[in-house]
């Protein structure tokens, strides 16, 4: 069997969705669905080992600004699209540690932020047109694994296997699973990152508050998903209504889906 974490050297968080067991028995088809972080950082070896697989389709979901600032790195074969869930990035994986500080001087801020970010990506026009035109360019993608992302590879790209997974009918345990299984392979990196910054800064209390609020931005939390899981249930009914009703995703292309990406039972 395939391993689920992808083995890159200069990436974060590249993960396959194959395998996960829908509610009627079906199975995601391994190499067909990656959720990965940025792009940017690929070294050569990392480039060819994603073409071997090969990956067909590059989804970039993050800002413009941070696509400017680190475009991604093509793997051979590729076709990438541009899919902006938000016109700055809001979730703070790209601002710098100034920028943030002035904002998570307060016990609390971070967790209420990222509540605020997964609300928004459920209901803004520009994540709305995003996933949109991502599940119009997954339904179209015969051969191939399609890359999904960020910069982190947690937020808007966990938003995204949310949706992806749940139109294939993946059970909502599996689903978050899933999502917080960004905390369990970004450990090392996200600890060692924040001991970083803290052995830069004074040793007060002001610091362990910026620190813990800089750990919750920078991991996923089920409150934070089940924030824009609770948006959609009560404004729009429920996960099958926010698919084909607010994303317009029609019933051909949810059999599209399903036929493109799971396994025959």
């Amino acid at each position: 069997m395939p391993e689920r974490l992808l083995n890159i050297q200069s990436g974060h968080n590249f993960r396959d969705l194959g395998g996960y067991q829908t509610v009627d028995g079906h199975r995601i088809k391994w190499r067909r669905l990656l959720r990965t972080g940025s792009l940017a950082t690929l070294n050569i070896t990392d480039r060819q080992k994603l073409a071997k697989i090969p990956v067909s389709l590059d989804l970039d979901l993050r800002a413009p600004a941070e696509v400017r600032q680190a475009p991604d790195l093509l793997p051979t074969g590729a076709h990438y699209y541009h899919l902006p869930v938000f016109a700055e990035d809001e979730t703070d994986a790209s601002h710098s540690d100034e920028e943030i500080a002035q904002q998570m001087q307060k016990p609390g801020n971070g967790y209420r932020h990222m509540l605020v970010v997964y609300r928004r990506m459920a209901t803004i026009p520009s994540a709305k047109q995003a996933y949109q035109q991502m599940f119009n360019l997954l339904a179209h993608n015969q051969t191939g694994a399609a890359i999904f992302h960020c910069t982190a590879g947690k937020d808007r790209t966990g938003m995204a296997a949310f949706l992806i997974l749940s139109a294939l009918g993946v059970p909502r345990e599996t689903i978050f699973k899933d999502y917080l299984l960004t905390n369990t392979v970004t450990a090392s990196f996200r600890e060692q990152w924040l001991q970083d910054l803290r052995n830069q800064l004074p040793q007060t209390s002001a610091t362990d508050i910026l620190i813990k609020n800089r750990r919750e931005l920078a991991s996923v939390n089920h409150d934070y998903l089940a924030a824009a899981i609770d948006i959609i249930e009560h404004r729009f009914g429920g996960i099958q209504r926010y698919l084909t009703d607010y994303l317009e995703i029609s019933p051909e292309e949810l059999t599209q889906l399903r036929q493109l990406y799971l396994e025959k039972a």
